[in-house]
């Protein structure tokens, strides 16, 4: 195999794909520039690089809109305000509309910091936050979108003292996650060193606290994903400070869930440990299960024509591609590629799995990658769209 480092390119021509991969839908974008904005794709349809404009902004989520979370059935759009500003954060609910525009159903204070938001529960009337800024972690009745209801607060506090003093000088959970079978909900916790757990009742999304997994003193852990296989689980979990991932196989047994650590790799694959200047950032699997996409920030890797002025060149970051494999949960480099541009905070992947949207913090911009499902290979730039401030999140609408 050859090394890591050279996978930079040397897959990215590669990418062969058989049948038809058009594909269309919308995309949400956040910004910290106090706006939602949406997107009109089209995948499979022109020869070059689209530059998109908006078909839709919303300034309803307030100053510094951080997360998006989209409930397809429900046509629901929740926008999660950070308040990097404020002592306090915004839960917003949209309705989503076909053509795109973004119609405010209800808005409720959160407590500080809110970054990562998922749905969960019967009939998807509950709603997990996590509270960056403000070291907690809450719940939500969004049963009814126009009236957004407080359920459960938890907040934590440090048990020790950090490890990394500036970057773990309080707990930082990071994000909100419901595992494969609904019915645990996971919080990584940056500034802990710690995911921690509860299950609930789907009902009346009451929480019930599990020993949280507790990671390498340092680690940072920011966010996390699954596979399933046949009857195997795998869970990864990309830790920021120590940028590493963390493979773990998850068991099922008398209602209870259990993980089990495979492995602890670098972000770059087997090998040297990364600069400690890097942020791993995004970690997403794709649809079929059967590859896995790390973003990191800070690295300058690669440069690439500038969208705007091809004959400029611009720096970029990287994505990292892995094949898992379908027995034992490890995981195979693939390649390395560019993300089309600075800090690529957040990115995710389209149903069809022939697409990726990712969101460049520090470019100001969201670029469109097109995917080989078949191969799992990441090719070139389909699309691009330029949105004033920092891109923070970036999801499909492809119902």
């Amino acid at each position: 195999m050859p090394s890591r480092r050279n996978l930079q390119k040397s897959l990215v021509s590669a990418l062969l794909c058989t049948g038809s991969l058009a594909s269309a839908g919308l995309v949400y974008v956040s910004s910290y520039s106090q706006t939602v904005t949406t997107l009109n794709y089209t995948h499979g349809q022109n020869a070059g690089i689209q530059k998109l404009s908006p078909v839709a902004v919303s300034q309803g989520c307030s100053d510094n809109p951080s997360w998006l979370t989209l409930d397809e059935a429900g046509s629901v759009l929740y926008c999660l305000n950070e308040g990097l500003n404020t002592p306090n954060g915004a839960l917003t609910a949209f309705k989503t509309t076909p053509g795109g525009p973004l119609q405010e159903l209800g808005q409720v204070t959160t407590p500080n910091g809110p970054v990562s938001g998922v749905v969960f529960g019967n009939n998807r009337k509950g709603l997990a936050v996590a509270h960056y800024g403000g070291s907690a972690f809450t719940t939500w009745d969004v049963s009814n979108p126009n009236a957004l209801k407080l359920l459960q607060t938890k907040a934590f506090n440090l048990t020790g003292p950090p490890t990394v003093p500036d970057r773990q000088d309080a707990p930082h959970p990071h994000e909100a996650v419901l595992d494969p079978t609904g019915k645990f909900l996971l919080v990584p916790d940056l500034g802990m060193d710690l995911v921690h757990l509860y299950s609930f009742n789907p009902d009346t999304l009451a929480l019930k606290d599990i020993a949280p997994i507790s990671v390498k003193p340092g680690s940072g852990p920011r966010h996390i994903a699954f596979a399933v296989k046949g009857k195997k689980t795998f869970a990864y979990l990309v830790t920021e400070l120590g940028n590493t991932i963390i493979g773990y196989n998850v068991t099922y047994r008398n209602g209870q869930i259990k993980f089990t650590e495979i492995f602890n790799i670098p972000t770059h694959g087997p090998g040297p440990a990364e600069p400690s200047s890097y942020a791993a950032a995004e970690i997403a699997v794709s649809p079929d299960s059967n590859y896995l996409i790390i973003s990191s920030r800070a690295e300058n890797s690669s440069t690439i024509p500038d969208f705007d002025d091809p004959s400029k060149t611009i720096p970029s970051d990287p994505l990292i591609n892995f094949k898992i494999n379908p027995t034992t949960g490890q995981l195979q480099l693939l390649q390395i590629v560019p993300a089309g541009g600075r800090f690529p905070r957040q990115f995710s992947i389209n149903k069809e799995g022939n697409l990726l949207a990712v969101g460049l913090q520090d470019d100001g911009r969201v670029v469109f990658v097109d995917r080989c499902p078949d191969t799992g290979l990441l090719g070139g730039f389909m699309a691009y769209a330029d949105i004033a401030g920092q891109i923070t999140s970036a999801v499909f609408d492809d119902a």
